[in-house]
Order: C-alpha cells, then sequence, then structure tokens
C-alpha cells in the first residue's frame, strides 16, 4: 500500500491524518518575529486570539526544496512509495518545490517512487482531495490509479468562501485599500474561490454577515447541478476562522435545503489564515465544475 503525504494547509485535524495515515509536512508562518510550523506550533485559538485583539499580522512562507527533501528522505524509510498532494500551485510555490526534491531523492534512491500532483486547491479543499485519495487507497486502488482519478478530477472540488473583515484581502492584495475601506463601512461580505488555475479569486459581494453565509449555500446548490442527486454520499468539507457556530449554521442550512448529511468541520490553520483572517466561513465539495 502506497503513503499519502500533504501538507499543513489542507486544515484537516490531526485525529484525521493519524487515524488515515496521512503524512503532513508543515507550512510555516512568522508572527512577532517568531517562525511557527516545524518544531514550535501555536494554538489556533491563540493566534485568531492574537490577530483579533492585537492586531497581530502573521506572514507566510513556502516549504523550500532543501525541506521538502529532508521531509521525503524521512518517509522513505519506511515507504518506498508515496502519493504527495501538494498545496495549489496558484497560491504558492510548494508545489513546485515538492517536485524538485522528489526527483533528486528518485535519483538517489532508485527503488523508490514519489508522485507530486497539484491539488490547485487550499485549505480544506486540499484536505477533500486528500479524502478521496485515502478513500480509493483503502478500497485497494494503486498508486496510479488514484492519481489518474485525482488529475482526471481536480477541476470539480470546488471552493467558495467568504471573509469577515476585508482588511486581511487587501493585505494579500485581493482588494485595494478603498474596496477594504469602503466595504468595512458598509458591511459588505465579498465571496471568493478557488479557479481552474487554483487562484483565489472574488466572484461577488453582498451586505451582511448572514446573507453571505447563505449565499455560500446558493452557490454550491449551483455548483453541484446534477452530482447533488448522484452523491448523496459525498462529503462536505467546511472550514472557519475561528467562527464554529457560522460553520454550524452553514451545515444546518445544506442538511436542510440539500439533503447532505456528511460533514467534516475544523478550523483554519494558520497558514491560510494569515491571509484570511479571523471569522471566515469556507465551503468544500465535489460540483459539476469549479
Amino acid at each position: 500500500m502506497f503513503k499519502i503525504t500533504t501538507d499543513s494547509t489542507t486544515d484537516l485535524p490531526k485525529e484525521y491524518l493519524e487515524k488515515h495515515n496521512v503524512g503532513s509536512i508543515p507550512i510555516s508562518y512568522i508572527l512577532d518575529g517568531v517562525t511557527y510550523g516545524r518544531e514550535r506550533e501555536l494554538d489556533w485559538k491563540e493566534f485568531y486570539n492574537l490577530m483579533r485583539s492585537q492586531g497581530k499580522m502573521p506572514t507566510t512562507s513556502q516549504v523550500n526544496p532543501a525541506e521538502a527533501k529532508e521531509y521525503f528522505e524521512e518517509v522513505i524509510k519506511t515507504d518506498r512509495e508515496i502519493l504527495h498532494l501538494a498545496f495549489s500551485s496558484g497560491l504558492s510555490g510548494t508545489y513546485q518545490n515538492m517536485c524538485m526534491a522528489a526527483e533528486e531523492v528518485m535519483e538517489e534512491h532508485p527503488d523508490c517512487r514519489i508522485v507530486v500532483l497539484n491539488s490547485l486547491s487550499a485549505s480544506m479543499g486540499e484536505g477533500l482531495f486528500v479524502h478521496k485519495a485515502v478513500k480509493m487507497r483503502d478500497e485497494g486502488k494503486t498508486l496510479d490509479e488514484t492519481a489518474g482519478w485525482l488529475r482526471e478530477n481536480v477541476q470539480n472540488f470546488v471552493h467558495v468562501f467568504t471573509v469577515d473583515d476585508l482588511y486581511h484581502l487587501y493585505r494579500g492584495g485581493r482588494v485595494s485599500r478603498a474596496t477594504a475601506f469602503i466595504g468595512t463601512l458598509a458591511s459588505i461580505k465579498p465571496m471568493l474561490h478557488v479557479d481552474h488555475e487554483g487562484k483565489l479569486i472574488v466572484i461577488g459581494k453582498v451586505r451582511g454577515r448572514k446573507k453571505s453565509l447563505n449565499t455560500l449555500v446558493d452557490y454550491m446548490e449551483e455548483k453541484m447541478g446534477g452530482r447533488l442527486q448522484e452523491n448523496t454520499d459525498d462529503y462536505v468539507f467546511i472550514s472557519h476562522g475561528d467562527a464554529l457556530e457560522d460553520a454550524e449554521y452553514v451545515r444546518d442550512q445544506i442538511k436542510e435545503r440539500l439533503g447532505l448529511e456528511h460533514f467534516l468541520i475544523n478550523n483554519i490553520g494558520p497558514t491560510i489564515g494569515a491571509h484570511s483572517g479571523p471569522g471566515t466561513i469556507a465551503l468544500f465539495f465535489m460540483g459539476e465544475s469549479r
């Protein structure tokens, strides 16, 4: 059986990774001059509290080739066949660096095989990508069969989310300063998704928090289309920036309106949360297209 590895931007619970034997390489971030990720961790509640109450603004980095190589060299001590599912190349250079490292490790260890896939996904959208791979592996599918299916269906992994504070999107270059200022005053909540190239795109805006949450479900119903009847057993993943009640509200709306029953809810980790900020609600599911 092949080993599945990924990175910390999946925002999957540790319990999930352990239960399903999924390896994860941490992507570090810097807060107040301190680097967190590999050897030091910060509780996610404290992370969001620092952003909310003290206005702390973390910065993130990508996995460099040396770190990636070191990680793969550790994994191949026990697993000689690896499927690595990487953070979207449209949002980070981590995918390219993991590819470089995989090539180097395979050259030095010809009996090993490492396949690196670009998930074109982020947060629990990447987590859903991993979940599909886990399910196929556990059903007895080979590495090639699993990788082939993921490549063919990558554009069916749909992401949609809304943020509570436009300032964090302004810092990331997603909206202008004027848009952030005016939008905050008018309680404008942008709707965003991850497009076919794995890039973050603003697709609309609504006024008011409750309407933005309902709009997430509207978008999901539209994007699922015919799959809604065909895949009632599919999982829906929801991540949140320390806003569990709102995530549960979205889940309950999906249950009531769309009749789906299988959900995984988790917090958005610091690497993604550094850009999306507190209060973000993100929804991930299999649709007809992105």
